[in-house]
């Protein structure tokens, strides 16, 4: 609109970030010093922050552009990402189709890759611009894509680019694995009232066709004072400035018109939005660190809690697997019983054979029937020695039975040996006697 009323081939003070009007002030030129150390000794974690327009962006764009052909860069600006969405989007960054891989195998292939890279001699550059808007487990993905790494360095070099809340999240206890990762660290601070004089009149300068248009110093005072050096707002109140003066037909630029496009601004409400959206930053971003650590608090609770009932369902487990093997011990114990008990009432039940100095009942009738000589008789199922043979060898006299004997011969059975011959009798008797008390003497008179 007003370009070429005061001969400039472009608006110098346009809000897109444009690395060509990037003023070198002392805290950009340290900026880039940083940055451009982090990257060329890689540092691995590099942190810029600085205020909402502090000219953050324009800074990054000025240092990708200078980068050579040898860096392999992917620039990550939309970070309302959850952990497994910002691996996607790095790997679609880098010309990778995530579609379809589970988590290990798009590390895995990414690992791969900037393995690939570093054998070509190729730097792998990964920027996050508006970090500040990443969640911790965003953040805990970002540091641990950090250890892809070799013996003697980092297979990729991660740059974090935010507002100052970025900072305050970094302070949380439960990112201190990452911030002892960070190696360089750099805040952009406003200009001072001498660097917005000297940054106004660079931008018109550079957009400039002839001889280049100045804003005298009290004029710049009067932008810084209400910008607070602030680079974007900077912008707004220069650009206004130079459109109040196109429209009261003036080529110069004094404090009135300053103050009459100041005015104009004030009464739309651009100043106050842009205080307010500093306000609002800065109010969220302490909202949000308070809820991050309320929900961090919640999850450690959460995870203890997890914890003490893992532990009592293995303790509960070990309990029930020690009471099953005392109940299998029980149930042997109680089988081995009952099959003693089965073996005692069997035995006791099946007949039990006479012992070798026993003598059989059908014997003892034979004796009770004949009559059995003196101190002879059954012999009872001792495990008393046998008598010598020697001691029963001895005949047997002729009818010497004892009176006792003689009484107990039935008489209905003494007809049946009366009128036998004594020898015949007596042979009768050292049979039985050998056979059951294994006497083994011949018989006398065999």
């Amino acid at each position: 609109m007003y370009e070429k009323y005061f001969q400039l081939r472009e608006r110098p003070f346009a809000l897109s970030p444009d690395p060509d009007y990037l003023y070198p002030s002392k805290v950009h030129q340290e900026a880039l010093s940083y940055l451009r150390y982090g990257i060329e000794g890689h540092a691995g974690f590099v942190v810029i922050t600085g205020e909402i327009g502090s000219g953050k962006t324009t800074m990054l764009q000025s240092l990708l552009g200078r980068l050579d052909s040898n860096t392999t860069v992917a620039r990550i600006v939309n970070t309302m990402l959850d952990p497994r969405e910002l691996l996607d989007a790095i790997m679609l960054d880098f010309d990778m189709d995530p579609t379809g891989l589970s988590k290990p195998v798009l590390l895995h292939r990414l690992g791969e890759f900037l393995v690939r890279q570093r054998q070509a001699g190729r730097l792998t550059l990964l920027v996050i611009d508006e970090a500040q808007n990443l969640s911790l487990p965003a953040l805990e993905e970002i540091r641990m894509l950090s250890n892809l790494e070799t013996e003697k360095s980092k297979l990729i070099q991660i740059i974090m680019i935010g507002q100052p809340e970025l900072r305050e999240k970094l302070s949380l206890p439960q990112l201190m694995q990452l911030r002892q990762r960070i190696t360089v660290s750099y805040h952009l601070q406003p200009l001072d009232a001498a660097e917005t004089a000297n940054y106004v009149n660079h931008r018109l300068k550079r957009a400039a066709l002839g001889t280049p248009l100045e804003f005298p110093r009290d004029v710049t005072d009067l932008i810084h004072e209400r910008s607070r050096g602030v680079p974007r707002i900077i912008n707004v109140i220069a650009d206004a400035t130079l459109l109040f003066a196109y429209g009261v037909d003036q080529r110069s630029i004094d404090v009135e018109i300053t103050r009459e496009a100041l005015a104009e601004l004030d009464v739309t409400g651009v100043l106050a939005s842009y205080d307010a959206e500093g306000a609002q930053a800065a109010t969220a971003a302490a909202v949000s660190v308070a809820e991050t650590q309320e929900a961090m608090r919640i999850a450690d609770d959460v995870r203890r809690r997890e914890q003490v009932l893992a532990q009592r369902e293995r303790d509960i487990i070990q309990r029930e697997q020690a009471l099953t093997a005392q109940q299998r011990v029980v149930e042997e114990e109680a089988r081995l019983l009952a099959a003693a008990r089965s073996a005692r009432v069997a035995a006791a039940a099946a007949p039990q054979p006479p012992s070798a100095g026993a003598v059989a009942p059908g014997v003892a009738d034979i004796q009770s029937s004949i009559g059995a000589p003196r101190g002879v008789g059954p012999v009872a199922q001792t495990s008393a020695p046998r008598p010598a043979p020697a001691r029963l060898a001895a005949p047997i006299a002729p009818r010497a039975v004892a009176p006792a004997t003689a009484r107990t011969v039935a008489p209905s059975r003494a007809p049946r040996y009366r009128g036998a011959p004594v020898r015949a009798r007596e042979r009768f008797w050292e049979r039985v006697r050998r056979v059951l008390l294994g006497v083994t003497e011949p018989e006398t008179g065999a």
